[in-house]
């Protein structure tokens, strides 16, 4: 049987003939759709007769059009149906008509394959191939390959649909993970996903429910329902997916609507819609949740929704923990799928929700104490629902060859994993592929040169143990203190022409004034800015000048510089001692379990010994530096080693010029 590369080529040869009419980067216009098309006309083939019959017998009667949808669904033998007379191998016949034809086939189709193709925005591109004069020999083409569930299993049909969409997003330089994730990434996250319910899911008439709010072409529901199948026949899953991207959301929807997917029968179990701003599932609840959202993507045109929802609902709406900068929305996602996080209630039957989310490194350390991300990464670390962070090979993905990590997030963590976080180093757990796609040019191995990865990968995260590649850390190990470390100002004080015109121009009221404190305190500089202004007060008081706050203000910015061997500027409000110079602040990271004060004496004192903390300002923060956890030192070779290979190389340069020179 050909694999799905060999229909995927096949499919590609025929996106040549739209070569013209359509740019490469637009080939997919046509080519997924298409595809899709010529696939629900191989699956419904065998039942079209049927249907047809009872298509004229029920037609003009009194059934509504919901109705008749259902009733023809079903003697087609699928959720969908088609009722036109018309296949592709009848449009073949009419090559003068076939464009009207092509659209009477498309209608003739139930409503939620119709809205499929609307999706699609398929009638525009019918149109264009007619006016180009090339959409018989398109459809003409189609109709040789053979895409019945017979020539192509469910699963086979899905790969070819990652292939293409891989394909076109390469022409069109866009970000091909927006639609799909590696299949074996996906493995490995469903494995661990499900890896403590084999009790749970083994229960008779067990149902189940997931959601991926950044579906694209549903790789990541179909490969859930597809573990249950082979582990748990029992169990039923019902997946759900949103995704905002047109021709991903139609893909989709086509895909899931050919393969056996497990639904409640309320309504489509994959919408179109913005997870952000059109939550389409929103006040439901779901025992998994499975994302890959897009790396690095901003969320200005949401911008003012989401802040209007963090700063109205705070807690009770999605993204009370915080909001991230504008230019990754990852955490956003994050905090979405939290929202909808099954409450631990076991007599109601409710068990809690297991998460897993693909990210890219940035979520784990951007933004300091106080920002949005570390406030979210607080949020989840201290109500203990980070289970474990799985750092994957870099060039796994498609689209990027950047180190990505899969994060674990459950509000049911296990009794040993209560307080803990686990890490886990699977960086150097893969195999080269024999041929790149795009960036992807490594994979986890499965059952290939004698091992099988993901099952490697699965029993180190299932050990809860530590060693070279997995460690675990108490949820404080994560946290710390963003204390502000202060040192005094120190000022210069000297009375000098320019400042003396600057102030007068200021304040040509006040030149008397100057004069006297010039004539008071002489020309000479004084290191010592307390004394001065004592002097000049004093002065002032005298001479009955009532001088206002910003004349002060401005006196001391002209007639004074900065001087680190001036004596410290002491504090005329406040608690502290001495008043603080802002260009010479600092900040420490203070790690949670760490005395604060015993962390300043030691690290802090002995290198500034004038410094004091101002713990009015402190924050307190989160992030998980993945790399120094599982840093190996390499100590530096010896000198008399590198001094030998320098001699090598050194000879080797002057043998080589005495070959030039002969």
């Amino acid at each position: 049987m050909p694999d799905h590369n060999y229909f995927s080529t096949l499919i590609w040869q025929i996106a040549d003939l739209l070569r013209g009419p359509y740019r490469p980067p637009q080939y997919e216009r046509v080519m997924l759709p298409m595809t899709v098309l010529r696939r629900f006309d191989c699956v419904l083939a065998s039942t079209k007769a049927k249907t047809l019959a009872e298509y004229e017998r029920r037609k003009g009667g009194k059934l509504t059009a919901d109705a008749l949808d259902g009733l023809l669904n079903k003697t087609a033998g699928q959720r969908f149906h088609n009722h036109s007379p018309l296949d592709f191998a009848r449009l073949k016949g009419d090559p003068d008509h076939i464009e009207k034809h092509l659209v009477s086939y498309i209608k003739g189709f139930s409503a939620n394959v119709r809205c499929i193709f609307e999706f699609f925005e398929f009638e525009n591109e019918i149109e264009k191939m007619r006016e180009a004069n090339i959409l018989y020999l398109v459809v003409s083409k189609f109709c040789d390959v053979d895409l019945h569930p017979a020539a192509v299993p469910n699963e086979q049909m899905g790969l070819i649909f990652e292939n293409l969409i891989r394909r076109f997003n390469e022409l069109a330089n866009e970000t091909a993970g927006d639609h799909f994730t590696p299949r074996e990434v996906i493995r490995l996250m469903v494995n661990i996903l499900f890896i403590r319910d084999d009790r749970l899911l083994a229960t008779p008439g067990t149902v189940r429910k997931l959601l991926d709010p950044a579906c694209g072409t549903g790789g990541m529901l179909a490969e859930a329902q597809n573990y249950l199948r082979e582990h748990h026949s029992a169990a039923r899953l019902y997946v759900y997916g949103q995704d905002y991207n047109k021709r991903a959301f139609a893909t989709a929807a086509s895909d899931m609507l050919m393969k056996h997917v497990d639904h409640n029968g309320v309504g489509d179990n994959v919408r179109f819609g913005d997870s952000f701003t059109d939550d389409q599932f929103s006040g439901e609840t779901y025992d998994y949740l499975l994302a890959n959202p897009p790396f690095g993507v901003d969320w200005k045109k949401q911008q003012r929704e989401i802040q209007k929802e963090h700063d109205t609902r705070g807690h009770e709406g999605r993204f009370g923990a915080g909001l991230p900068r504008v230019n990754d929305g990852a955490l956003l996602f994050l905090q979405h799928m939290i929202s909808k996080f099954e409450p631990v209630r076991p007599a109601e039957h409710k068990h809690g929700s297991r998460l897993a989310i693909v990210f890219s490194g940035s979520p784990l350390f951007t933004g300091g104490a106080g920002s949005g991300e570390s406030d979210i990464r607080k949020w989840i670390i201290e109500n203990d629902w980070l289970e474990a962070v799985i750092a994957l090979p870099e060039q796994m993905f498609y689209n990027t060859g950047i180190g990505t990590y899969v994060w674990i997030v459950t509000n049911r963590k296990e009794k040993g994993r209560k307080g803990k976080i686990q890490l886990l180093d699977a960086r150097e757990f893969h195999v080269p592929m024999r041929r790149s796609l795009g960036d992807k040019r490594r994979k986890i191995g499965e059952k290939e040169d004698g091992r099988d990865q993901i099952a490697e990968i699965v029993r180190l995260y299932g050990d809860v143990a530590s060693g070279d590649t997995s460690k675990i850390f108490d949820n404080a190990d994560f946290g710390y203190t963003r204390v502000t470390v202060e040192r005094p100002l120190r000022l210069r004080f000297q009375v000098t022409a320019e400042a003396k015109a600057a102030f007068v121009e200021a304040h040509p009221d006040r030149l008397e004034d100057v004069e006297a404190i010039e004539e008071a305190l002489g020309p000479e500089p004084s290191r010592d800015w307390n004394a001065v202004r004592v002097r000049v007060e004093d002065l002032l008081h005298e001479r009955k000048s009532g001088w206002k706050a910003p004349q002060h203000k401005l006196f001391r910015s002209l007639f004074t510089t900065k001087d680190p061997e001036a004596e410290p500027v002491a504090a005329t409000s406040g608690n502290d001692t001495y008043e603080p110079d802002a260009d010479l602040r600092d900040f420490e990271n203070v790690p949670l379990k760490e005395d604060i004060d015993a962390y300043f004496d030691r690290e802090v004192r002995p290198h500034v010994p004038d410094a004091w903390m101002d713990r009015s300002k402190d924050k307190l923060g989160y992030e998980i530096n993945f790399n120094r956890h599982f840093y190996k030192y390499t100590p530096p070779r010896a000198l008399e080693e590198i001094d030998a290979e320098l001699k090598l190389a050194e000879a080797e340069i002057l043998r080589l010029l005495g070959e030039v020179t002969e």
